[in-house]
């Protein structure tokens, strides 16, 4: 199968539809976990890794959204954990 859409998935259009849905689902996901809980923190640093991601949407693709990407994932998922620290915690 990846040798037929290759070509498909290495397109950055896909790369920018990956992008736009994993803001949504971390959004989403943070805005719960505040609700759940109420600790904020979880929801400044996913926050500010979902604008590392919103920013490589706009840059382009290439090196500067492949570092901006990792940036933004690696803080939104640091925030998830904070969140499920929170939720068992309680």
């Amino acid at each position: 199968m990846l040798g037929l859409g290759g070509e498909a998935l290495l397109s950055p259009a896909i790369h920018k539809v990956g992008l736009a849905l994993a803001l949504v689902v971390g959004l989403v996901s943070l805005g719960l976990g505040v609700l759940r809980h109420g600790r904020v923190g979880p929801l400044v640093i996913g926050g500010i890794g979902l604008a590392l991601m919103a920013a490589a949407i706009a840059v382009g693709h290439g090196l500067p959204e492949a570092v901006l990407t990792v940036m933004g994932v690696t803080l939104v998922a640091f925030a998830h954990i904070g969140n499920l620290r929170g939720h068992v915690s309680r």
